[in-house]
């Protein structure tokens, strides 16, 4: 089962809105605590202090692929935006830019949230995310700049979400 949630139509919050699951589990968050300071090969993402940053930490260093890296290289996508319409197709480069933005401000807090992927599917721009939430941001900010018509959908049991944006 699917939890979809529109953004058109406001309802009263309930204990079946929440993102989360009690069931869900992220196959790619790490199963065993990684020692203080290890560094991402790949990225440079530094895990210290029980999360992942961008801080600069003198060597020597541990290593380990980080989550992002490890989705990036296997190709499995936390998040998958598709945008469409035809207000995409004459704003395109507006959107992109948009695109590239909230990915800049997202991997600056969090490591982990970024764009993996862009693809063109026919008309459509489908935008693959390392995690959920970077892919919930842009749609957000799809919607709150250009309205249109947004639809999640969190899959039950498993760490994903669907956005389609549309105009």
């Amino acid at each position: 089962m699917a939890n979809r949630v529109q953004t058109d139509t406001p309802k009263p919050p309930s204990r079946e809105d929440k993102m989360y699951s009690q069931g869900r589990i992220d196959p790619y968050q790490s199963r065993k605590k990684l020692p203080d300071p290890t560094r991402c090969p790949t990225c440079s993402a530094v895990f210290l202090k029980g999360r992942w940053t961008w801080e600069t930490v003198p060597d020597p260093v541990n290593e380990d692929i980080c989550p992002a890296c490890q989705r990036t290289k296997e190709g499995v996508p936390a998040g998958i935006l598709t945008i469409s319409g035809s207000f995409f197709q004459d704003h395109r480069e507006e959107i992109e830019n948009l695109i590239k933005n909230e990915e800049k401000l997202e991997k600056e807090r969090h490591p982990l949230e970024r764009v993996m992927a862009t693809k063109q599917e026919g008309d459509a721009l489908r935008v693959e995310t390392t995690g959920i939430h970077l892919a919930r941001r842009i749609g957000d900010a799809l919607h709150n700049s250009y309205q249109g018509d947004l639809d999640l959908e969190y899959l039950d049991g498993q760490h994903k979400v669907r956005v389609d944006w549309q105009r």
